[in-house]
Order: C-alpha cells, then sequence, then structure tokens
C-alpha cells in the first residue's frame, strides 16, 4: 500500500509542478500598483504591514471587496478618507474586462472577459427559469489541455492558467452585472445558486488557483458561498481528486461520457492516464458523498456511439452503490463539430433505465446554444506566446 501512495504522491507533484509552467502573469499593474482581489487573508495583511497599517484593515477591506463588491476605496466609509487616498495610491480593486456580452433568447448571458495580458476566457450566467436564481460557470484556464473529442474549448491550445484573481474576478464581474450586491440598506437580491467550475480548462490542472479562488468565495466575511453552492467538474485527474476533496470539500461533477475505456479514450484521451476503474475508485473515495450530496456524472449524449441500451445498464453497473446523479447532456453542435446530438427516442430509453435503477437522470435542457454559451461551446482566440 505504501508503494500505491508513494507513486500517487508523485503523480501530484507532477501534475502540479507542470501546472506552474502555465502560471499567471504577476498581478501588479504597469504603474506599480497591486490588486488586491485574489490576495489570501495573509497576504492582505501582509500588502497593509507594507504600508504600516494594522492588521484590523484586513477585514474592512475583505468585507468591502468581497461582502460589498465596492470597486473604488473612496466608498468605503468606514475607513477615513487619508487613509483611502493611501490605499488608492498603491492598490486597486480590479475585474476583468467585458470586452463582449451576449445575451440568448432563453436569458443565458455570456462575457469574453479580457485579461491584463490581453488573453480571455469566457464566463456564462445561466438564469433559473423557475427561481429568481441561477448559477456563474467559471473557467479555470485560457484554452485547455484535454483535447476532448466534443468539446469546442478542445480545439484550442492551453494559453495559461488563470489566476485566483482572474477566476474570483469573473464570478465578481458578473454580479456586477446581475447586480447581487447589497444594496445600500442592506437588502441583497438572491440571484445566484451555485458557481460552477465548468467554463474553459481542467480545474484540477490548476489546482492552486482555484482552490485559492475558492477558499476566498467561501470565506464567511465576505462572498460567503457555502461549499454545498460550488460544484467543480473534472474530466478525471486522479491524483488531485482526493486533495480537492479534503482541502474544498466542494461538490463534485465527473465528466464521464462513456462507460469503456475503449470510447472514453477517444472521447476524453485523459482517460488512457486515469482509466475509468481508477476514476471511479477516487469517485468513492471522495469525502462528503452522501445521497444529500451526491456525485455529478456528466454523460454528454451522441448519436449512435455511447447512447445505446447497453451502455445505459453498463453505467449503471458502474455507479452502483454510489451515491450519485447523472445528468445526460444533449450533444452542442459547434462550428465543425463531427457528431450529432442523440434522438429524443434515445434520450428517453437511456434516462428510463438509469432512472429505474434509482439515480436521478435528467435530460439537461440546452442554454445559451445561439449564443455558443452551451455545455462544450466554449471557446476564444487566445493563443500561447511564442517560446513556451
Amino acid at each position: 500500500m505504501s508503494d500505491i501512495v508513494d507513486l500517487t504522491a508523485a503523480e501530484r507533484t507532477r501534475i502540479l509542478a507542470k501546472s506552474a509552467l502555465f502560471d499567471p502573469p504577476p498581478a501588479g499593474l504597469a504603474d506599480g500598483r497591486r490588486d488586491l482581489v485574489g490576495l489570501s487573508r495573509a497576504e492582505l495583511a501582509a500588502e497593509m504591514a507594507s504600508i504600516d497599517e494594522a492588521a484590523f484593515r484586513v477585514k474592512q477591506l475583505w468585507h468591502w471587496i468581497y461582502h460589498q463588491g465596492v470597486t473604488d476605496f473612496s466608498r468605503m466609509s468606514s475607513i477615513a478618507r487619508p487613509l483611502q487616498r493611501k490605499l488608492a495610491e498603491r492598490f486597486v480593486i480590479g475585474r476583468p474586462e467585458a470586452a463582449v456580452e451576449q445575451t440568448s433568447s432563453d436569458a443565458t448571458r455570456k462575457w469574453l472577459f479580457r485579461f491584463r495580458d490581453g488573453q480571455q476566457a469566457e464566463t456564462v450566467y445561466i438564469p433559473d427559469p423557475v427561481e429568481d436564481r441561477g448559477a456563474v460557470c467559471v473557467s479555470s484556464q485560457v484554452g485547455c489541455t484535454l483535447s476532448c473529442r466534443f468539446c469546442h474549448t478542445g480545439t484550442q491550445t492551453l494559453v495559461r492558467n488563470l489566476g485566483a484573481a482572474e477566476i474570483v474576478g469573473q464570478f465578481m464581474a458578473a454580479r456586477d452585472a446581475y447586480g447581487e450586491w447589497p444594496s445600500p440598506k442592506g437588502e441583497t437580491p438572491r440571484l445566484l445558486s451555485t458557481i460552477v467550475l465548468m467554463g474553459m480548462g481542467e480545474p484540477l490542472y490548476n489546482y492552486a488557483n482555484v482552490a485559492k479562488a475558492m477558499t476566498i468565495v467561501m470565506d464567511n466575511e465576505g462572498i460567503g458561498l457555502s461549499r454545498r453552492r460550488i460544484t467543480l467538474s473534472t474530466s478525471g485527474v486522479v491524483p488531485i481528486m482526493d486533495r480537492a476533496g479534503a482541502e474544498l470539500g466542494v461538490n463534485l461533477a465527473v465528466s464521464l461520457h462513456a462507460v469503456t475505456d475503449a470510447l472514453r479514450d477517444e472521447l476524453v484521451p485523459l482517460n488512457r492516464k486515469y482509466p475509468i476503474a481508477d476514476l471511479m475508485a477516487a469517485c468513492r473515495r471522495y469525502p462528503g458523498a452522501s445521497n444529500a450530496r451526491r456525485i455529478t456524472f456528466e454523460y454528454i449524449m451522441l448519436k449512435g456511439m455511447n447512447d445505446s441500451e447497453a451502455e445505459a445498464r453498463e453505467l449503471v453497473r458502474l455507479i452502483a452503490g454510489m451515491p450519485a446523479k447523472v445528468n445526460l447532456i444533449p450533444f452542442n453542435p459547434w462550428p465543425d463539430s463531427r457528431y450529432e446530438p442523440s434522438g429524443k427516442a434515445a434520450l428517453e430509453r437511456f434516462s428510463g433505465i438509469v432512472n429505474a435503477a434509482g439515480f436521478a437522470a435528467p435530460v439537461r435542457t440546452p442554454r445559451g446554444q445561439d449564443i455558443l454559451a452551451a455545455c462544450g461551446q466554449l471557446r476564444t482566440e487566445g493563443r500561447r506566446p511564442r517560446g513556451q
């Protein structure tokens, strides 16, 4: 057993070291000011110490930045004006620039956010059609390294990881747009139900920045989003799944999409490194998984490829005994894609078999297709600088 643990630890170290090659650029501005968004509490305390300010300023700033959503130091009424000016000289409270904003016919909203080095990533807000709330789908990388065959993002080379400030910043900029920050009277419209790390990139190949960002989001004195309302989606980076479960404990979604290694090797090339048996074992180990917090298996339905009744029964066998649900996702076409969505009859048969086995298997209604905001449709024109 110790050999297995050592190998897993070595693989985990290798993944994180490789990820560091794609780290984001420094957070400073050209004029030398530092962005306070994305700093941990300890880092924020260090910045305050650097300008001879007391540690209690951290709590004040944290409240204004993450609870109130303020971007202008002059609006921080609990901070004296001389200090407001001092802070503004040395720091900023940043947001990514919305280079493009689109709204779908179904009210889904998509932003193309541009970061300070000119790289871009997409973020989607999906409103709930019944309740006055929704979900923000956040990107973790510019591009992706996985090259999943059915995914538009997978056709784009990995350019770089997003930093914690850029990950948190997507959510904060979306909140700016749909007005979720508290009003001056303290009233807060509850428009958000979840954050889903299902945008561009593989979150577990950028674990350090994702973990830092989600720790900030979950801080009760700021945004205060419960871990039950955050879902991290992975294609199955098995060595990091255990760590994510232990350190973050957010909801887990797994991009499965096939029930045999032969087909999953084709659709999700990462499967060649971490095959289905290893992935299922990691899911069964995931801490906190229960009937109240089920693991979600994402399964994109591809006509004639993975939508047979036999495959539905094999899926049931794979997840047997696990607190799980299955999201059946009709394939969302994108330019030059070679797959077709499964027909209505195939969807209903597949869903019926999984449901009959005791697992929820809803067929997801595509949202934002007309603006290429649906699952698997996100992509930008980011390019890796020469020499990388």
